[in-house]
């Protein structure tokens, strides 16, 4: 069986520098806001090209603190993505403030651009662009609309660590941007975890007291905060990885050359890299209007795929009372066609080699 993610590959690469790392940070006794945090802090802020960042305890949780900070609440409106994981829009509901869904660009899946202004009323107060599979939103024209409207503009960068656009790290681009360590990250701890960066010195310092019960110091509490923390476990964990996080990037890059070279581009369409970015392809995703066949044809021949996203998010229960579920066709069609491909810096070159023909043998007499 290919695994679409082997953490028994992970780890087994991994296990002895990190049963050190963990050991060091139990011996240490310091489990909450230690020196491990703030060390990943400053090297990962250091990294993505910010001034601040704040570990937290989620990408969710990243996300709405984002929203929080910028005083965005009841009665706002917030131009966002369907087609993204559901806490990118859940963290909008859970400030009161209401989503606005654009539709995508048909190739690289992110943010449409020719569609955000005609949704811009004078209720809108952001825009949060996904970077979504690891290809960077176009972002120059996107902070230009959002210049002319005095709009804030938040980068959901959790499929996305390590990509470059026009030589700038994502993340560094936006008036806030936030990442999620799931496990399947391309930057993944062993549990959730989160991440905020930003240039801002005021903002920065609300969100140090948010993420911590709103406290200035020891029992000083200036604001109802959140206990949204990251933890030492995870901090040492994530400052370890940090250092291969370039190369695994590398290894992404060079299976999805693979998959782009051997895959038959006239039964599939394969991803685009559009403009002047560097992809980090946390997920390789193809489409077929044969989808649902092919991910079944795919398991018959022992190989694992998945769906990101079978269901939009504007097509959820949760926002079935959304009053403003705008029309997003291409959103809704590509739904329909998308599947993930095995895709992790722990694939064999020979297993991508294999995926492709038995995916180019589908359809073919037998």
């Amino acid at each position: 069986m290919i695994k679409f993610f082997d953490f028994k590959r992970e780890h087994s690469e991994l296990k002895d520098h990190l049963n050190v790392i963990i050991d060091n940070v139990l011996n240490n006794g310091s489990f909450i806001i230690g020196n491990e945090v703030q060390k990943f802090e400053s090297q990962f802020s250091e990294y993505i090209g910010t001034k601040y960042g704040l570990g937290v305890n989620s990408g969710s949780d990243a996300l709405f603190m984002a929203i929080k900070s910028l005083d965005i609440g009841e009665g706002h409106e917030v131009i966002t993505v369907s087609h993204t994981f559901i806490s990118t829009v859940d963290a909008i509901s859970r400030n009161n403030a209401i989503p606005v869904f654009v539709d995508i660009d048909p190739t690289t899946y992110c943010i449409d651009i020719s569609e955000i202004e005609s949704h811009i009323t004078d209720k809108t107060r952001a825009i949060i662009v996904v970077h979504l599979y690891g290809h960077p939103a176009d972002m120059d024209p996107i902070l230009k609309i959002a210049k002319k409207y005095d709009l804030f503009v938040i980068e959901d960068c959790s499929q996305a660590h390590g990509a470059r656009y026009k030589g700038k790290r994502v993340g560094s681009l936006g008036d806030i941007s936030c990442f999620s360590f799931y496990p399947v990250k391309n930057l993944g701890a062993y549990g959730d975890g989160g991440f905020i960066a930003l240039n801002d010195d005021v903002m920065f310092e609300k969100l140090e007291m948010m993420h911590n019960y709103g406290q200035s110091g020891k029992n000083h509490h200036e604001f109802v905060g959140l206990n949204s923390r990251l933890d030492e476990i995870q901090a040492a964990i994530l400052n370890f990885k940090l250092g291969y996080l370039d190369n695994w990037n590398n290894e992404r890059n060079k299976l999805a050359n693979i998959y782009n070279k051997l895959l038959d581009g006239s039964k599939y369409k394969i991803p685009v890299v559009k403009g002047q970015v560097e992809h980090v392809y946390h997920l390789y995703v193809i489409r077929s209007n044969k989808r649902d066949e092919i991910k079944d044809y795919l398991l018959k021949n022992n190989i694992q795929s998945m769906i990101h996203y079978p269901i939009p998010v504007h097509k959820q229960n949760a926002y079935s009372k959304l009053v403003s579920r705008n029309n997003i066709p291409i959103t809704e069609k590509i739904c329909n066609e998308i599947v993930s491909l095995p895709m992790n810096p722990w694939l064999k070159n020979n297993e991508i080699i294999e995926i492709c023909q038995i995916l180019n043998n589908y359809g073919e007499p037998e």
